[in-house]
């Protein structure tokens, strides 16, 4: 595996490892792609219904096919050349952005026709996402893991911050086709990255097993494996008690704070340079003080964050304190990540990753309907700090179990 020299105590050092920084480039490009169309669709559903309830049904459809597709998409990347089975699938999103491309720019496209590929975009995304994060397991040493997934989170934010700037600019300058188009040619960087990757990425198993027969095995493994059950359970509360605040932001910029769009720009962009700063500095500090310590500390740390948050009597607290949670919601979700797979034998990578996707998509889907129904009813604020409490209290009652607690966090099986 080629590698540039980077220091071990570098926040970039996962980079060093040429397979992974082209693989890191090429889904930047393509994650800046995704959110300058997603904020495109959200413009024209809003201008042409003229409802929030559209605007949020058919972004909603893009995560709804996880909750079926998940776990197949886990056992087939498992089953297949990862590099072919991730290319299939850019190859079919791509696809499907040129037919939204063309319906804007024929003045063809309607709701209908965005509703629906909005779900079949999702579903191929659920199927590509454990694919990627195999394809990094495999192409990174395991001491440099932790640093690799926090880089992928910050692509993933420095897109959520970048593409709707673009988006802005491109929507003003070429209309939605325009958007839509550069979205299309931004999966080209992904498929350029996977032709120049030359490291050892297969990992079909030696005996071919069923198809349902593989997702047995991956869920059974989980099962087993105390630090992975332990991860994935966690990953569960904090997508239901937790992770409603990236869904919820409109609401208490508007309804809390009294505030507009403005106010909520400001809130996002917050949370999201929180995330990119805490995903580029955390490398460092995992090196030094251990990644199961960051790991429990920021667990720890993120209901009693989460609250801070909701409780913001003002603009300039709340953006400190969002700033503040997105840093620290990161450093718990690529902790936990990591966990799952620096337990997971090569062969099942796919698999548990796929789980992993499956448990957020699901609390999050859960959490953010049940906390902004019962939000309309009680209030906000009584509602999100209540849940934020809740998780600092379920955390710390584990904690207090002592080698049963957070012990198996940061554990790793040898290989």
């Amino acid at each position: 595996m080629a590698t540039f020299q980077l220091s071990r105590f570098s926040s970039f050092r996962a980079l060093s490892h040429r397979d992974f920084a082209y693989l890191w480039a090429g889904m930047l490009v393509s994650n800046i792609g995704t959110w300058m169309e997603s904020v495109a669709l959200g413009v024209y559903v809003t201008q042409v219904t003229g409802k929030a309830a559209w605007t949020g049904g058919v972004a909603a459809l893009t995560h709804l096919p996880s909750l079926v597709l998940a776990p197949l998409g886990g056992a087939l990347a498992d089953r297949f050349d990862r590099r072919s089975f991730m290319a299939v699938c850019i190859c079919v999103q791509a696809l499907l952005a040129a037919m939204l491309t063309v319906l804007a720019a024929t003045g063809n496209l309607t709701v209908p026709w965005v509703a629906g590929i909005s779900l079949l975009n999702g579903a191929f995304s659920t199927l590509a996402i454990p694919c990627a994060t195999a394809l990094t397991v495999a192409v990174v040493p395991q001491e440099d893991l932790h640093n690799a997934l926090s880089l992928d989170s910050a692509q993933f934010n420095l897109g959520r911050i970048i593409g709707p700037v673009l988006a802005a600019l491109v929507l003003t300058k070429l209309g939605i086709a325009g958007a839509l188009f550069i979205n299309t040619l931004s999966f080209l960087a992904v498929l350029l990255a996977l032709a120049r990757m030359h490291g050892a990425v297969r990992t079909t198993p030696p005996k071919v097993e069923a198809l349902w027969a593989g997702i047995v095995r991956g869920v059974k493994l989980a099962w087993t494996d105390p630090g992975i059950a332990l991860a994935l359970g966690t990953v569960g509360f904090v997508g239901l008690l937790i992770s409603p605040f990236v869904g919820l932001i409109p609401v208490f910029a508007l309804k809390v704070l009294g505030g507009d769009a403005t106010t909520t720009s400001l809130l996002l962009t917050a949370q999201g340079s929180g995330a990119v700063l805490a995903a580029f500095g955390t490398g460092a500090i995992v090196t030094r003080v251990g990644r199961r310590a960051l790991l429990e500390v920021s667990v720890m740390l993120v209901g009693l964050c989460s609250a801070i948050f909701w409780l913001s009597p003002t603009l300039p607290v709340a953006m400190v304190a969002l700033f503040v949670l997105g840093a620290v919601y990161l450093v718990v979700f690529t902790g936990l990540k990591t966990v799952c797979q620096a337990r997971t034998p090569p062969e099942l990578q796919a698999r548990v990753s796929s789980l992993f996707l499956l448990l957020v998509n699901v609390g999050y889907m859960l959490g953010v309907w049940g906390q902004g129904m019962l939000s309309d009813r009680l209030g906000v604020r009584p509602i999100t700090v209540g849940a934020a409490l809740l998780f600092f209290g379920i955390v710390a009652v584990t904690r207090a179990l002592g080698p049963r607690g957070l012990t198996t966090l940061g554990d790793v099986k040898p290989g």
